[in-house]
């Protein structure tokens, strides 16, 4: 189902079905349609799923850091006027969710983590010295995923693009390094929002001790697996994601 981008204000967003609102983060190289599963799940039971387009290469460069995102995020969530919602991140969007938690937790009524930076970034912006060799460009790509079919011509060569693009470029080295500084391990033990975090057994990026680490930090966590998964969980299995998520929002009364 190909979903509609609303443009209001300075903000270009998906919103579709109604009910608590779900706030979907995507990630440095994740489009909006990587969550389609997701969306048309979620919006079909009982929840309102809202996917805002994060300015992640439109920033100045001096306001290109996980801090800023998480302000984004801030002044979106209040010029909808919303109230208590979920956030729901993978890789970066994750990052940029518990950010804004740590920041702005009196709207945020619960957080989904999938893939998360945060605790551990050395994935994110490396390996781009290469970048003009499209077959080095396909197998990075590839490595996001348990199965590499999932990356397709179009997902490459959109990443492709992305890295080829030096302003594009030298954004993604910006808030890589940011990633870094905004390491979170010291903030979670305070962070007390219910966390719902869902990590493939097989991800590389940010492998499965990431997702155990922020599972032992934040104070009131589940971690569940999903097998046979790469990166991003909610592209890969979302049938099994929706059915994971969708029974912790039902047992925390979401």
């Amino acid at each position: 189902m190909a979903h509609t981008l609303k443009k209001e204000g300075n903000y270009s967003y998906i919103e579709v079905g109604e009910g608590t609102p779900i706030i979907i983060l995507h990630g440095l190289m994740g489009g909006l349609s990587n969550f389609d599963g997701v969306t048309n799940f979620f919006s079909e039971n009982g929840f309102k799923v809202i996917i805002p387009e994060l300015p992640v290469y439109t920033m100045s460069l001096l306001k290109t850091n996980v801090k800023s995102f998480a302000k984004y995020l801030k002044d979106f969530i209040d010029f909808l006027g919303l109230d208590q919602v979920i956030l729901l991140g993978n890789s970066l969007g994750g990052h940029i969710g518990l950010y804004h938690t740590k920041l702005y937790s009196e709207k945020v009524k619960g957080l989904v983590i999938t893939g998360s930076s945060g605790l551990y970034e050395s994935a994110m912006g490396s390996g781009y010295t290469k970048r003009s060799d499209y077959e080095v460009i396909k197998k990075k790509a590839q490595d996001v995923f348990y199965d590499p079919a999932i990356a397709t011509k179009e997902i490459v060569d959109e990443v492709y693009a992305t890295v080829n693009d030096r302003n594009k470029l030298i954004k993604t080295l910006a808030i890589a390094k940011s990633a870094i500084r905004h390491n979170m391990a010291k903030d979670l033990p305070k962070m007390n929002t219910p966390t719902c975090i869902i990590w493939g057994k097989n991800d590389k990026v940010t492998p499965p001790e990431v997702a155990e680490e922020f599972n032992e930090l934040l104070p009131d966590s589940d971690l569940f697996w999903i097998d046979k998964c790469g990166h991003a969980a909610m592209m890969e299995h979302p049938d099994t994601f929706n059915e994971i998520l969708f029974a912790w929002l039902q047992k925390r009364n979401f």
